[in-house]
């Protein structure tokens, strides 16, 4: 059955495809999120609609933010999903994914548009539109783009409780201001979320 759910969502993906710029108007120039709430009746959301969300900086690190931005689309807020976390941001040319393991649970990784290098494990394969990337628990992942555009990338993981605490507190809501980590709260960040994610900063 979670499998069924699973493929429905990935086909729900695919008609996001369509081509739109990341940034939307309300038709007087404004920048607006769309529709990002839903009382559990679903949603049916554009490429640049959901809760768009700003990285806050963060202190040196050898790990590099992916993107500046991300959007959530489907998660316990966002579509009253108790089962799923949709997500979705675009790497510019030379950004990457930087490697890193989920240690409780795996991820589905969708390249809408663009042209990447991804290694998995002891895998690497260069990816293009359509590509899925299925990412087992406590495997070692990254994704690199090595195009001339932007890399769009769909993202998907079980438990979003966990998942969408970890990606609210990383960032702002867009329009707020994207206050800087120190160094003592982003250390402690990344040790509260272990669990979620471990970055390799060899």
């Amino acid at each position: 059955m979670r499998l069924l759910v699973i493929l429905a969502l990935l086909s729900s993906v695919a008609l996001l495809g369509s081509y739109r710029p990341f940034a939307v108007s309300d038709g007087a120039g404004h920048p607006t999120q769309g529709a990002a709430t839903s009382s559990g009746t679903g949603l049916i959301l554009q490429q640049s609609e959901g809760e768009r969300r700003v990285r806050r900086p963060r202190p040196f690190s050898r790990v590099p933010m992916a993107a500046p931005s991300m959007i959530i689309k489907v998660d316990g807020r966002n579509g009253s999903s108790p089962d799923f976390f949709l997500g979705y941001e675009e790497i510019a040319p030379g950004g990457a994914i930087p490697a890193h393991s989920h240690p409780e649970y795996d991820e589905i990784l969708i390249v809408q548009q663009g042209k990447g290098l991804a290694t998995l494990g002891s895998q690497e394969r260069v990816v293009t539109a359509g590509a899925t990337i299925y990412i087992p628990p406590n495997t070692r992942v990254s994704l690199k783009n090595t195009g001339k555009q932007a890399l769009r990338v769909f993202f998907i993981f079980p438990h979003p409780e966990m998942v969408s605490e970890y990606y609210r507190g990383m960032t702002v809501a867009e329009g707020e201001r994207a206050v800087p980590f120190s160094a003592e709260e982003f250390a402690a960040f990344r040790a509260r979320h272990r669990g979620h994610i471990v970055f390799d900063e060899r």
